[in-house]
């Protein structure tokens, strides 16, 4: 299977609007320090699958030629993980959608107007898509009700995307998802910044995928605290938009 991080960003995205900061204004001139809002694409030999459609998302395929897809797999009702879903909708009618219902319930509410093909996901039972096998997981991400990570697996090889989580994530998840060839790893911030604590910073980031056995890790949804991309992905494993994994 194919990973493509198509958005490494979190809520603001970087640059932030307004903001001069090393990595807002290194982001004007360095493609690796542009940051858009959060969605990645999972492709196997017979399709193409996204996991949430950021704000961001037209930009996003046109950038990596992407046409069309064959299911969005959303992790959580925030703005930044959903919002690009109308855009898209508007090229590709009738796009199948799986999550748990809580989420499905608050997005399509949202999207009244839209008529996508629904389809519930319950909690750690195993469903196939494009010939590859997801399990959604249940991570920590307050005050969401029912955040989810999401597990892929093709043969032997498994990737886990933890979606937005702090690190107090479900000892039933942790043994899910122990062992995975790659963990795409909500890393916020630098440990420095300490107040935010519905996702985890950079130094959890690395503890969790100790804990996990995770063979490589990347660190996405990342914030504009972090320093010039090619400045700090000496210190942690930054991902970048367009990012590619062959797994």
């Amino acid at each position: 299977m194919k990973i493509t991080l198509l958005g490494t960003g979190d809520t603001s995205g970087v640059p932030v609007i307004g903001c001069h900061c090393p990595a807002c204004t290194d982001a004007y001139s360095n493609n690796k320090s542009k940051r858009t809002r959060f969605s990645i694409l999972v492709e196997s030999n017979i399709g193409k699958i996204l996991i949430d459609t950021s704000p961001d998302l037209k930009w996003q395929l046109i950038d990596s030629n992407i046409s069309g897809v064959d299911g969005v797999i959303w992790t959580h009702g925030h703005y930044d993980h959903f919002a690009g879903f109308p855009e898209f909708y508007r090229v590709q009618k009738k796009v199948d959608v799986y999550s748990v219902p809580e989420t499905l319930d608050y997005i399509l509410d949202y999207f009244h107007f839209l008529k996508p093909g629904r389809h519930d996901v319950q909690l750690y039972e195993s469903f196939e898509l494009v010939g590859l096998t997801f399990v959604l997981f249940e991570v920590n991400h307050v005050p969401v009700e029912k955040a989810v990570g999401v597990m892929v697996c093709e043969g032997n090889k498994k990737v886990v995307i933890t979606g937005d989580t702090n690190n107090n994530i479900p000892q039933k998840s942790m043994d899910l998802i122990h062992g995975p060839d790659l963990l795409v790893a909500d890393a916020i911030v630098p440990p420095s910044i300490t107040t935010i604590k519905k996702h985890m910073n950079a130094k959890q980031a690395l503890d969790f995928s100790e804990d996990i056995k995770a063979k490589r890790v990347v660190f996405v949804h990342l914030s504009h605290f972090f320093k010039p991309h090619d400045e700090d992905v000496k210190n942690y494993p930054l991902g970048y938009d367009g990012m590619t994994f062959e797994i």
